[in-house]
This record gives C-alpha cells, sequence and structure tokens, in this order.
C-alpha cells in the first residue's frame, strides 16, 4: 500500500494545475489585449467633457472585458496644456492616454504651449457633438432672440461664461455668434472656466449671464429644470431638447466639437496598436452605442494616422479661425 502522504501530495500538484493559471497564460495576457496598469488622464476638472468622456468610455472598457481596472484622474490646468505637457514629458509609455479635443488644440496656440498635439500619439477620435447656449431657470432671457437682442446691445453687461480656455470649443462659438449678429469679438466678455463642471455652476449660481458648453455636461441640469436651453450650435437640434439651431434662429453659424485620445510620444508599435485595439474594440459594444444616444454626441471614429491627419488639419483651422476674429 502507498503512503498516504504520497497521495496528498499528488492530489495537491493536479489542484495547482488546474486551479491556477499558468505563468506563461498571464504574459500572454500583458502581451495580447489587456494592459495592466492603464491610467486615463483628464486635463480639466470633473465634470467638464473630457471628463464624462473618459469616465464613460473607461466603464464601457471595463464592463465589456476589455481591460482590467483602469484609472481615470484630473489634472487641470491652462486649458488642458498642464496636461499635455505631461502626458508628452511620458515618452515610450504605453499605460497612459489622455482624454482631450478641440479645447487642446486652441489652448496650445493662446497659452503659447511648449508642447503640442503634434507631438503625442494619436488613437482615436471618439465623438462629436454641438454646442449649447443655456441660462439659469431665473434668468430674464426665455429664448435666443431676447438673449442676443440683450447682448448685442450691451455686451459688457451680459458676460459669456466658457468651460475652455480662450481658443477652445466654447470660446469660439460664442466668438463665431458674436461676429455673425454684427458684435465685435473684442467687445464679448468672455470668462474662462477649466471644464464643464465649473461652468455650470457659475451659470447656476448667476455669476455670468449665460454659458456655451458641450450638450453632454448640460443634459442632466436641463432635464431636471436648473438650466434652460436657448439654441445648439450645430447643424441639427439636439435629440430630447427643445431647442433651435442658430441657424433655425436667423444666426449663419455652424460649429461642432469633438473629443479623443491620445498617448505620449515614442510608443512601440505594439504598444501602439494594442491601445489602437482596445479603443475600436469599445466602439463596437452596445454600451458606447447606448453612451453616444444618452449623452447627445455623434460618431466620429478615427484611428492612428486617420486621426493624426485630423488633428493637424484642425490645428491649421482653429489658428486661421482666431486670425479671422482678430483674436491671434
Amino acid at each position: 500500500m502507498r503512503n498516504p502522504k504520497t497521495w496528498l501530495a499528488v492530489l495537491a500538484a493536479a489542484l495547482l494545475v488546474l486551479l491556477v493559471p499558468p505563468l506563461v497564460g498571464s504574459s500572454g495576457d500583458e502581451a495580447g489585449t489587456q494592459i495592466r496598469g492603464l491610467r486615463v488622464m483628464v486635463p480639466n476638472t470633473p465634470g467638464g467633457g473630457y471628463d464624462i468622456t473618459a469616465r464613460t468610455a473607461v466603464k464601457a472598457i471595463e464592463d465589456n472585458g476589455l481591460n482590467g481596472t483602469t484609472e481615470v484622474f484630473n489634472l487641470p490646468g491652462a486649458g488642458g496644456t498642464v496636461g499635455l505637457g505631461r502626458l508628452v514629458g511620458e515618452r515610450g509609455n504605453g499605460k497612459l492616454v489622455m482624454s482631450m479635443g478641440l479645447g487642446v488644440v486652441g489652448s496650445v496656440y493662446t497659452n503659447s504651449s511648449p508642447a503640442t498635439l503634434q507631438d503625442t500619439t494619436p488613437i482615436a477620435r471618439l465623438t462629436e457633438e454641438p454646442d449649447i447656449i443655456v441660462v439659469g431657470k431665473d434668468s430674464p432671457y426665455r429664448d435666443i432672440h431676447q438673449l442676443l437682442a440683450a447682448w448685442k446691445a450691451d455686451p459688457a453687461s451680459v458676460p459669456v461664461g466658457g468651460g475652455s480656455s480662450p481658443g477652445g470649443p466654447d470660446h469660439l462659438a460664442p466668438m463665431l455668434t458674436a461676429k455673425a449678429i454684427g458684435l465685435a469679438p473684442k467687445d464679448v466678455r468672455y470668462v474662462s472656466f477649466d471644464g464643464g463642471g465649473e461652468l455650470m455652476a457659475s451659470v447656476l449660481g448667476g455669476k455670468v449671464a449665460f454659458g456655451v458648453t458641450g450638450i453632454g455636461e448640460t443634459r442632466d441640469q436641463i432635464e431636471a429644470g436648473e438650466l434652460r436651453a436657448l439654441a445648439v450650435t450645430g447643424p441639427k437640434r439636439a435629440e430630447g431638447i427643445d431647442a433651435p439651431t442658430l441657424r433655425e434662429s436667423g444666426v449663419d453659424v455652424n460649429f461642432t466639437n469633438w473629443r479623443g485620445i491620445v498617448a505620449p510620444p515614442g510608443l512601440s508599435d505594439t504598444d501602439r496598436d494594442k491601445l489602437i485595439r482596445m479603443f475600436t474594440d469599445l466602439h463596437g459594444t452596445r454600451q458606447w452605442k447606448q453612451a453616444l444616444r444618452t449623452n447627445g454626441w455623434d460618431d466620429a471614429f478615427a484611428t492612428g494616422d486617420e486621426f493624426g491627419g485630423f488633428l493637424k488639419a484642425e490645428n491649421d483651422r482653429v489658428v486661421g479661425v482666431l486670425r479671422e476674429l482678430g483674436l491671434a
């Protein structure tokens, strides 16, 4: 008869084989689709468009098993260029990406940032959306015509707030609107906030007469009756929001914002492809498609070199608009 201890040792070894994944499999995950320790930087304050986009994307990534625990953190400052500088300084780091958009394009120029988006590795453009013009529920302005008439008559007494620094979408949209109604952009009293979260608090508190920002940052407050939507800046009305387009209202402005993901420079092809694959897989999930509908975002998906070419074109476009408005 064999020693019982021997049988116990054999049984224990068999259980280890069955229950513990082999080391080769673990390293295979790391080399395959999973990016352990991935962090997503948001270069403005919580509650803004970059923040909502990042947290919505990460939740869908985690819920659909596209990656393990993924950290989202905020590093605000100078219209996103503080975060951009940090990202560019992390050369070769395939475990860090940044949520960004049109606002960072303009901020690079207006803040004379030494780091530019051309220094980053483009991963994916995710969404596009119009801006929306909103006032607090107690505002005297009941519709867009009343607001624009008061703004044109006395711009100094009708300050406009935006969730981006000069050159960003929340700055460009009201400046283009001002120009379209015959108001000199230099006469506009624009108050810059570092993200939509800070802006909404100021609109609700009456610190600015009206706010211009993304639909995603305002939808909950509009539905709750805290904000009144007066107009959207894009080519069509926003689903579920009772507000005309500016063009419907006789103002010749058609303006949209977009958001995406960039990574540090100097990534290996493997790290770059892994990130692009993750966001491509995200784009295909039902959860992400529902998030687009819920937030009023249009699908604007593009990756890699295609997104890089778009970034270059947007940089040239924003500089041209700023010069046209006499702001650069």
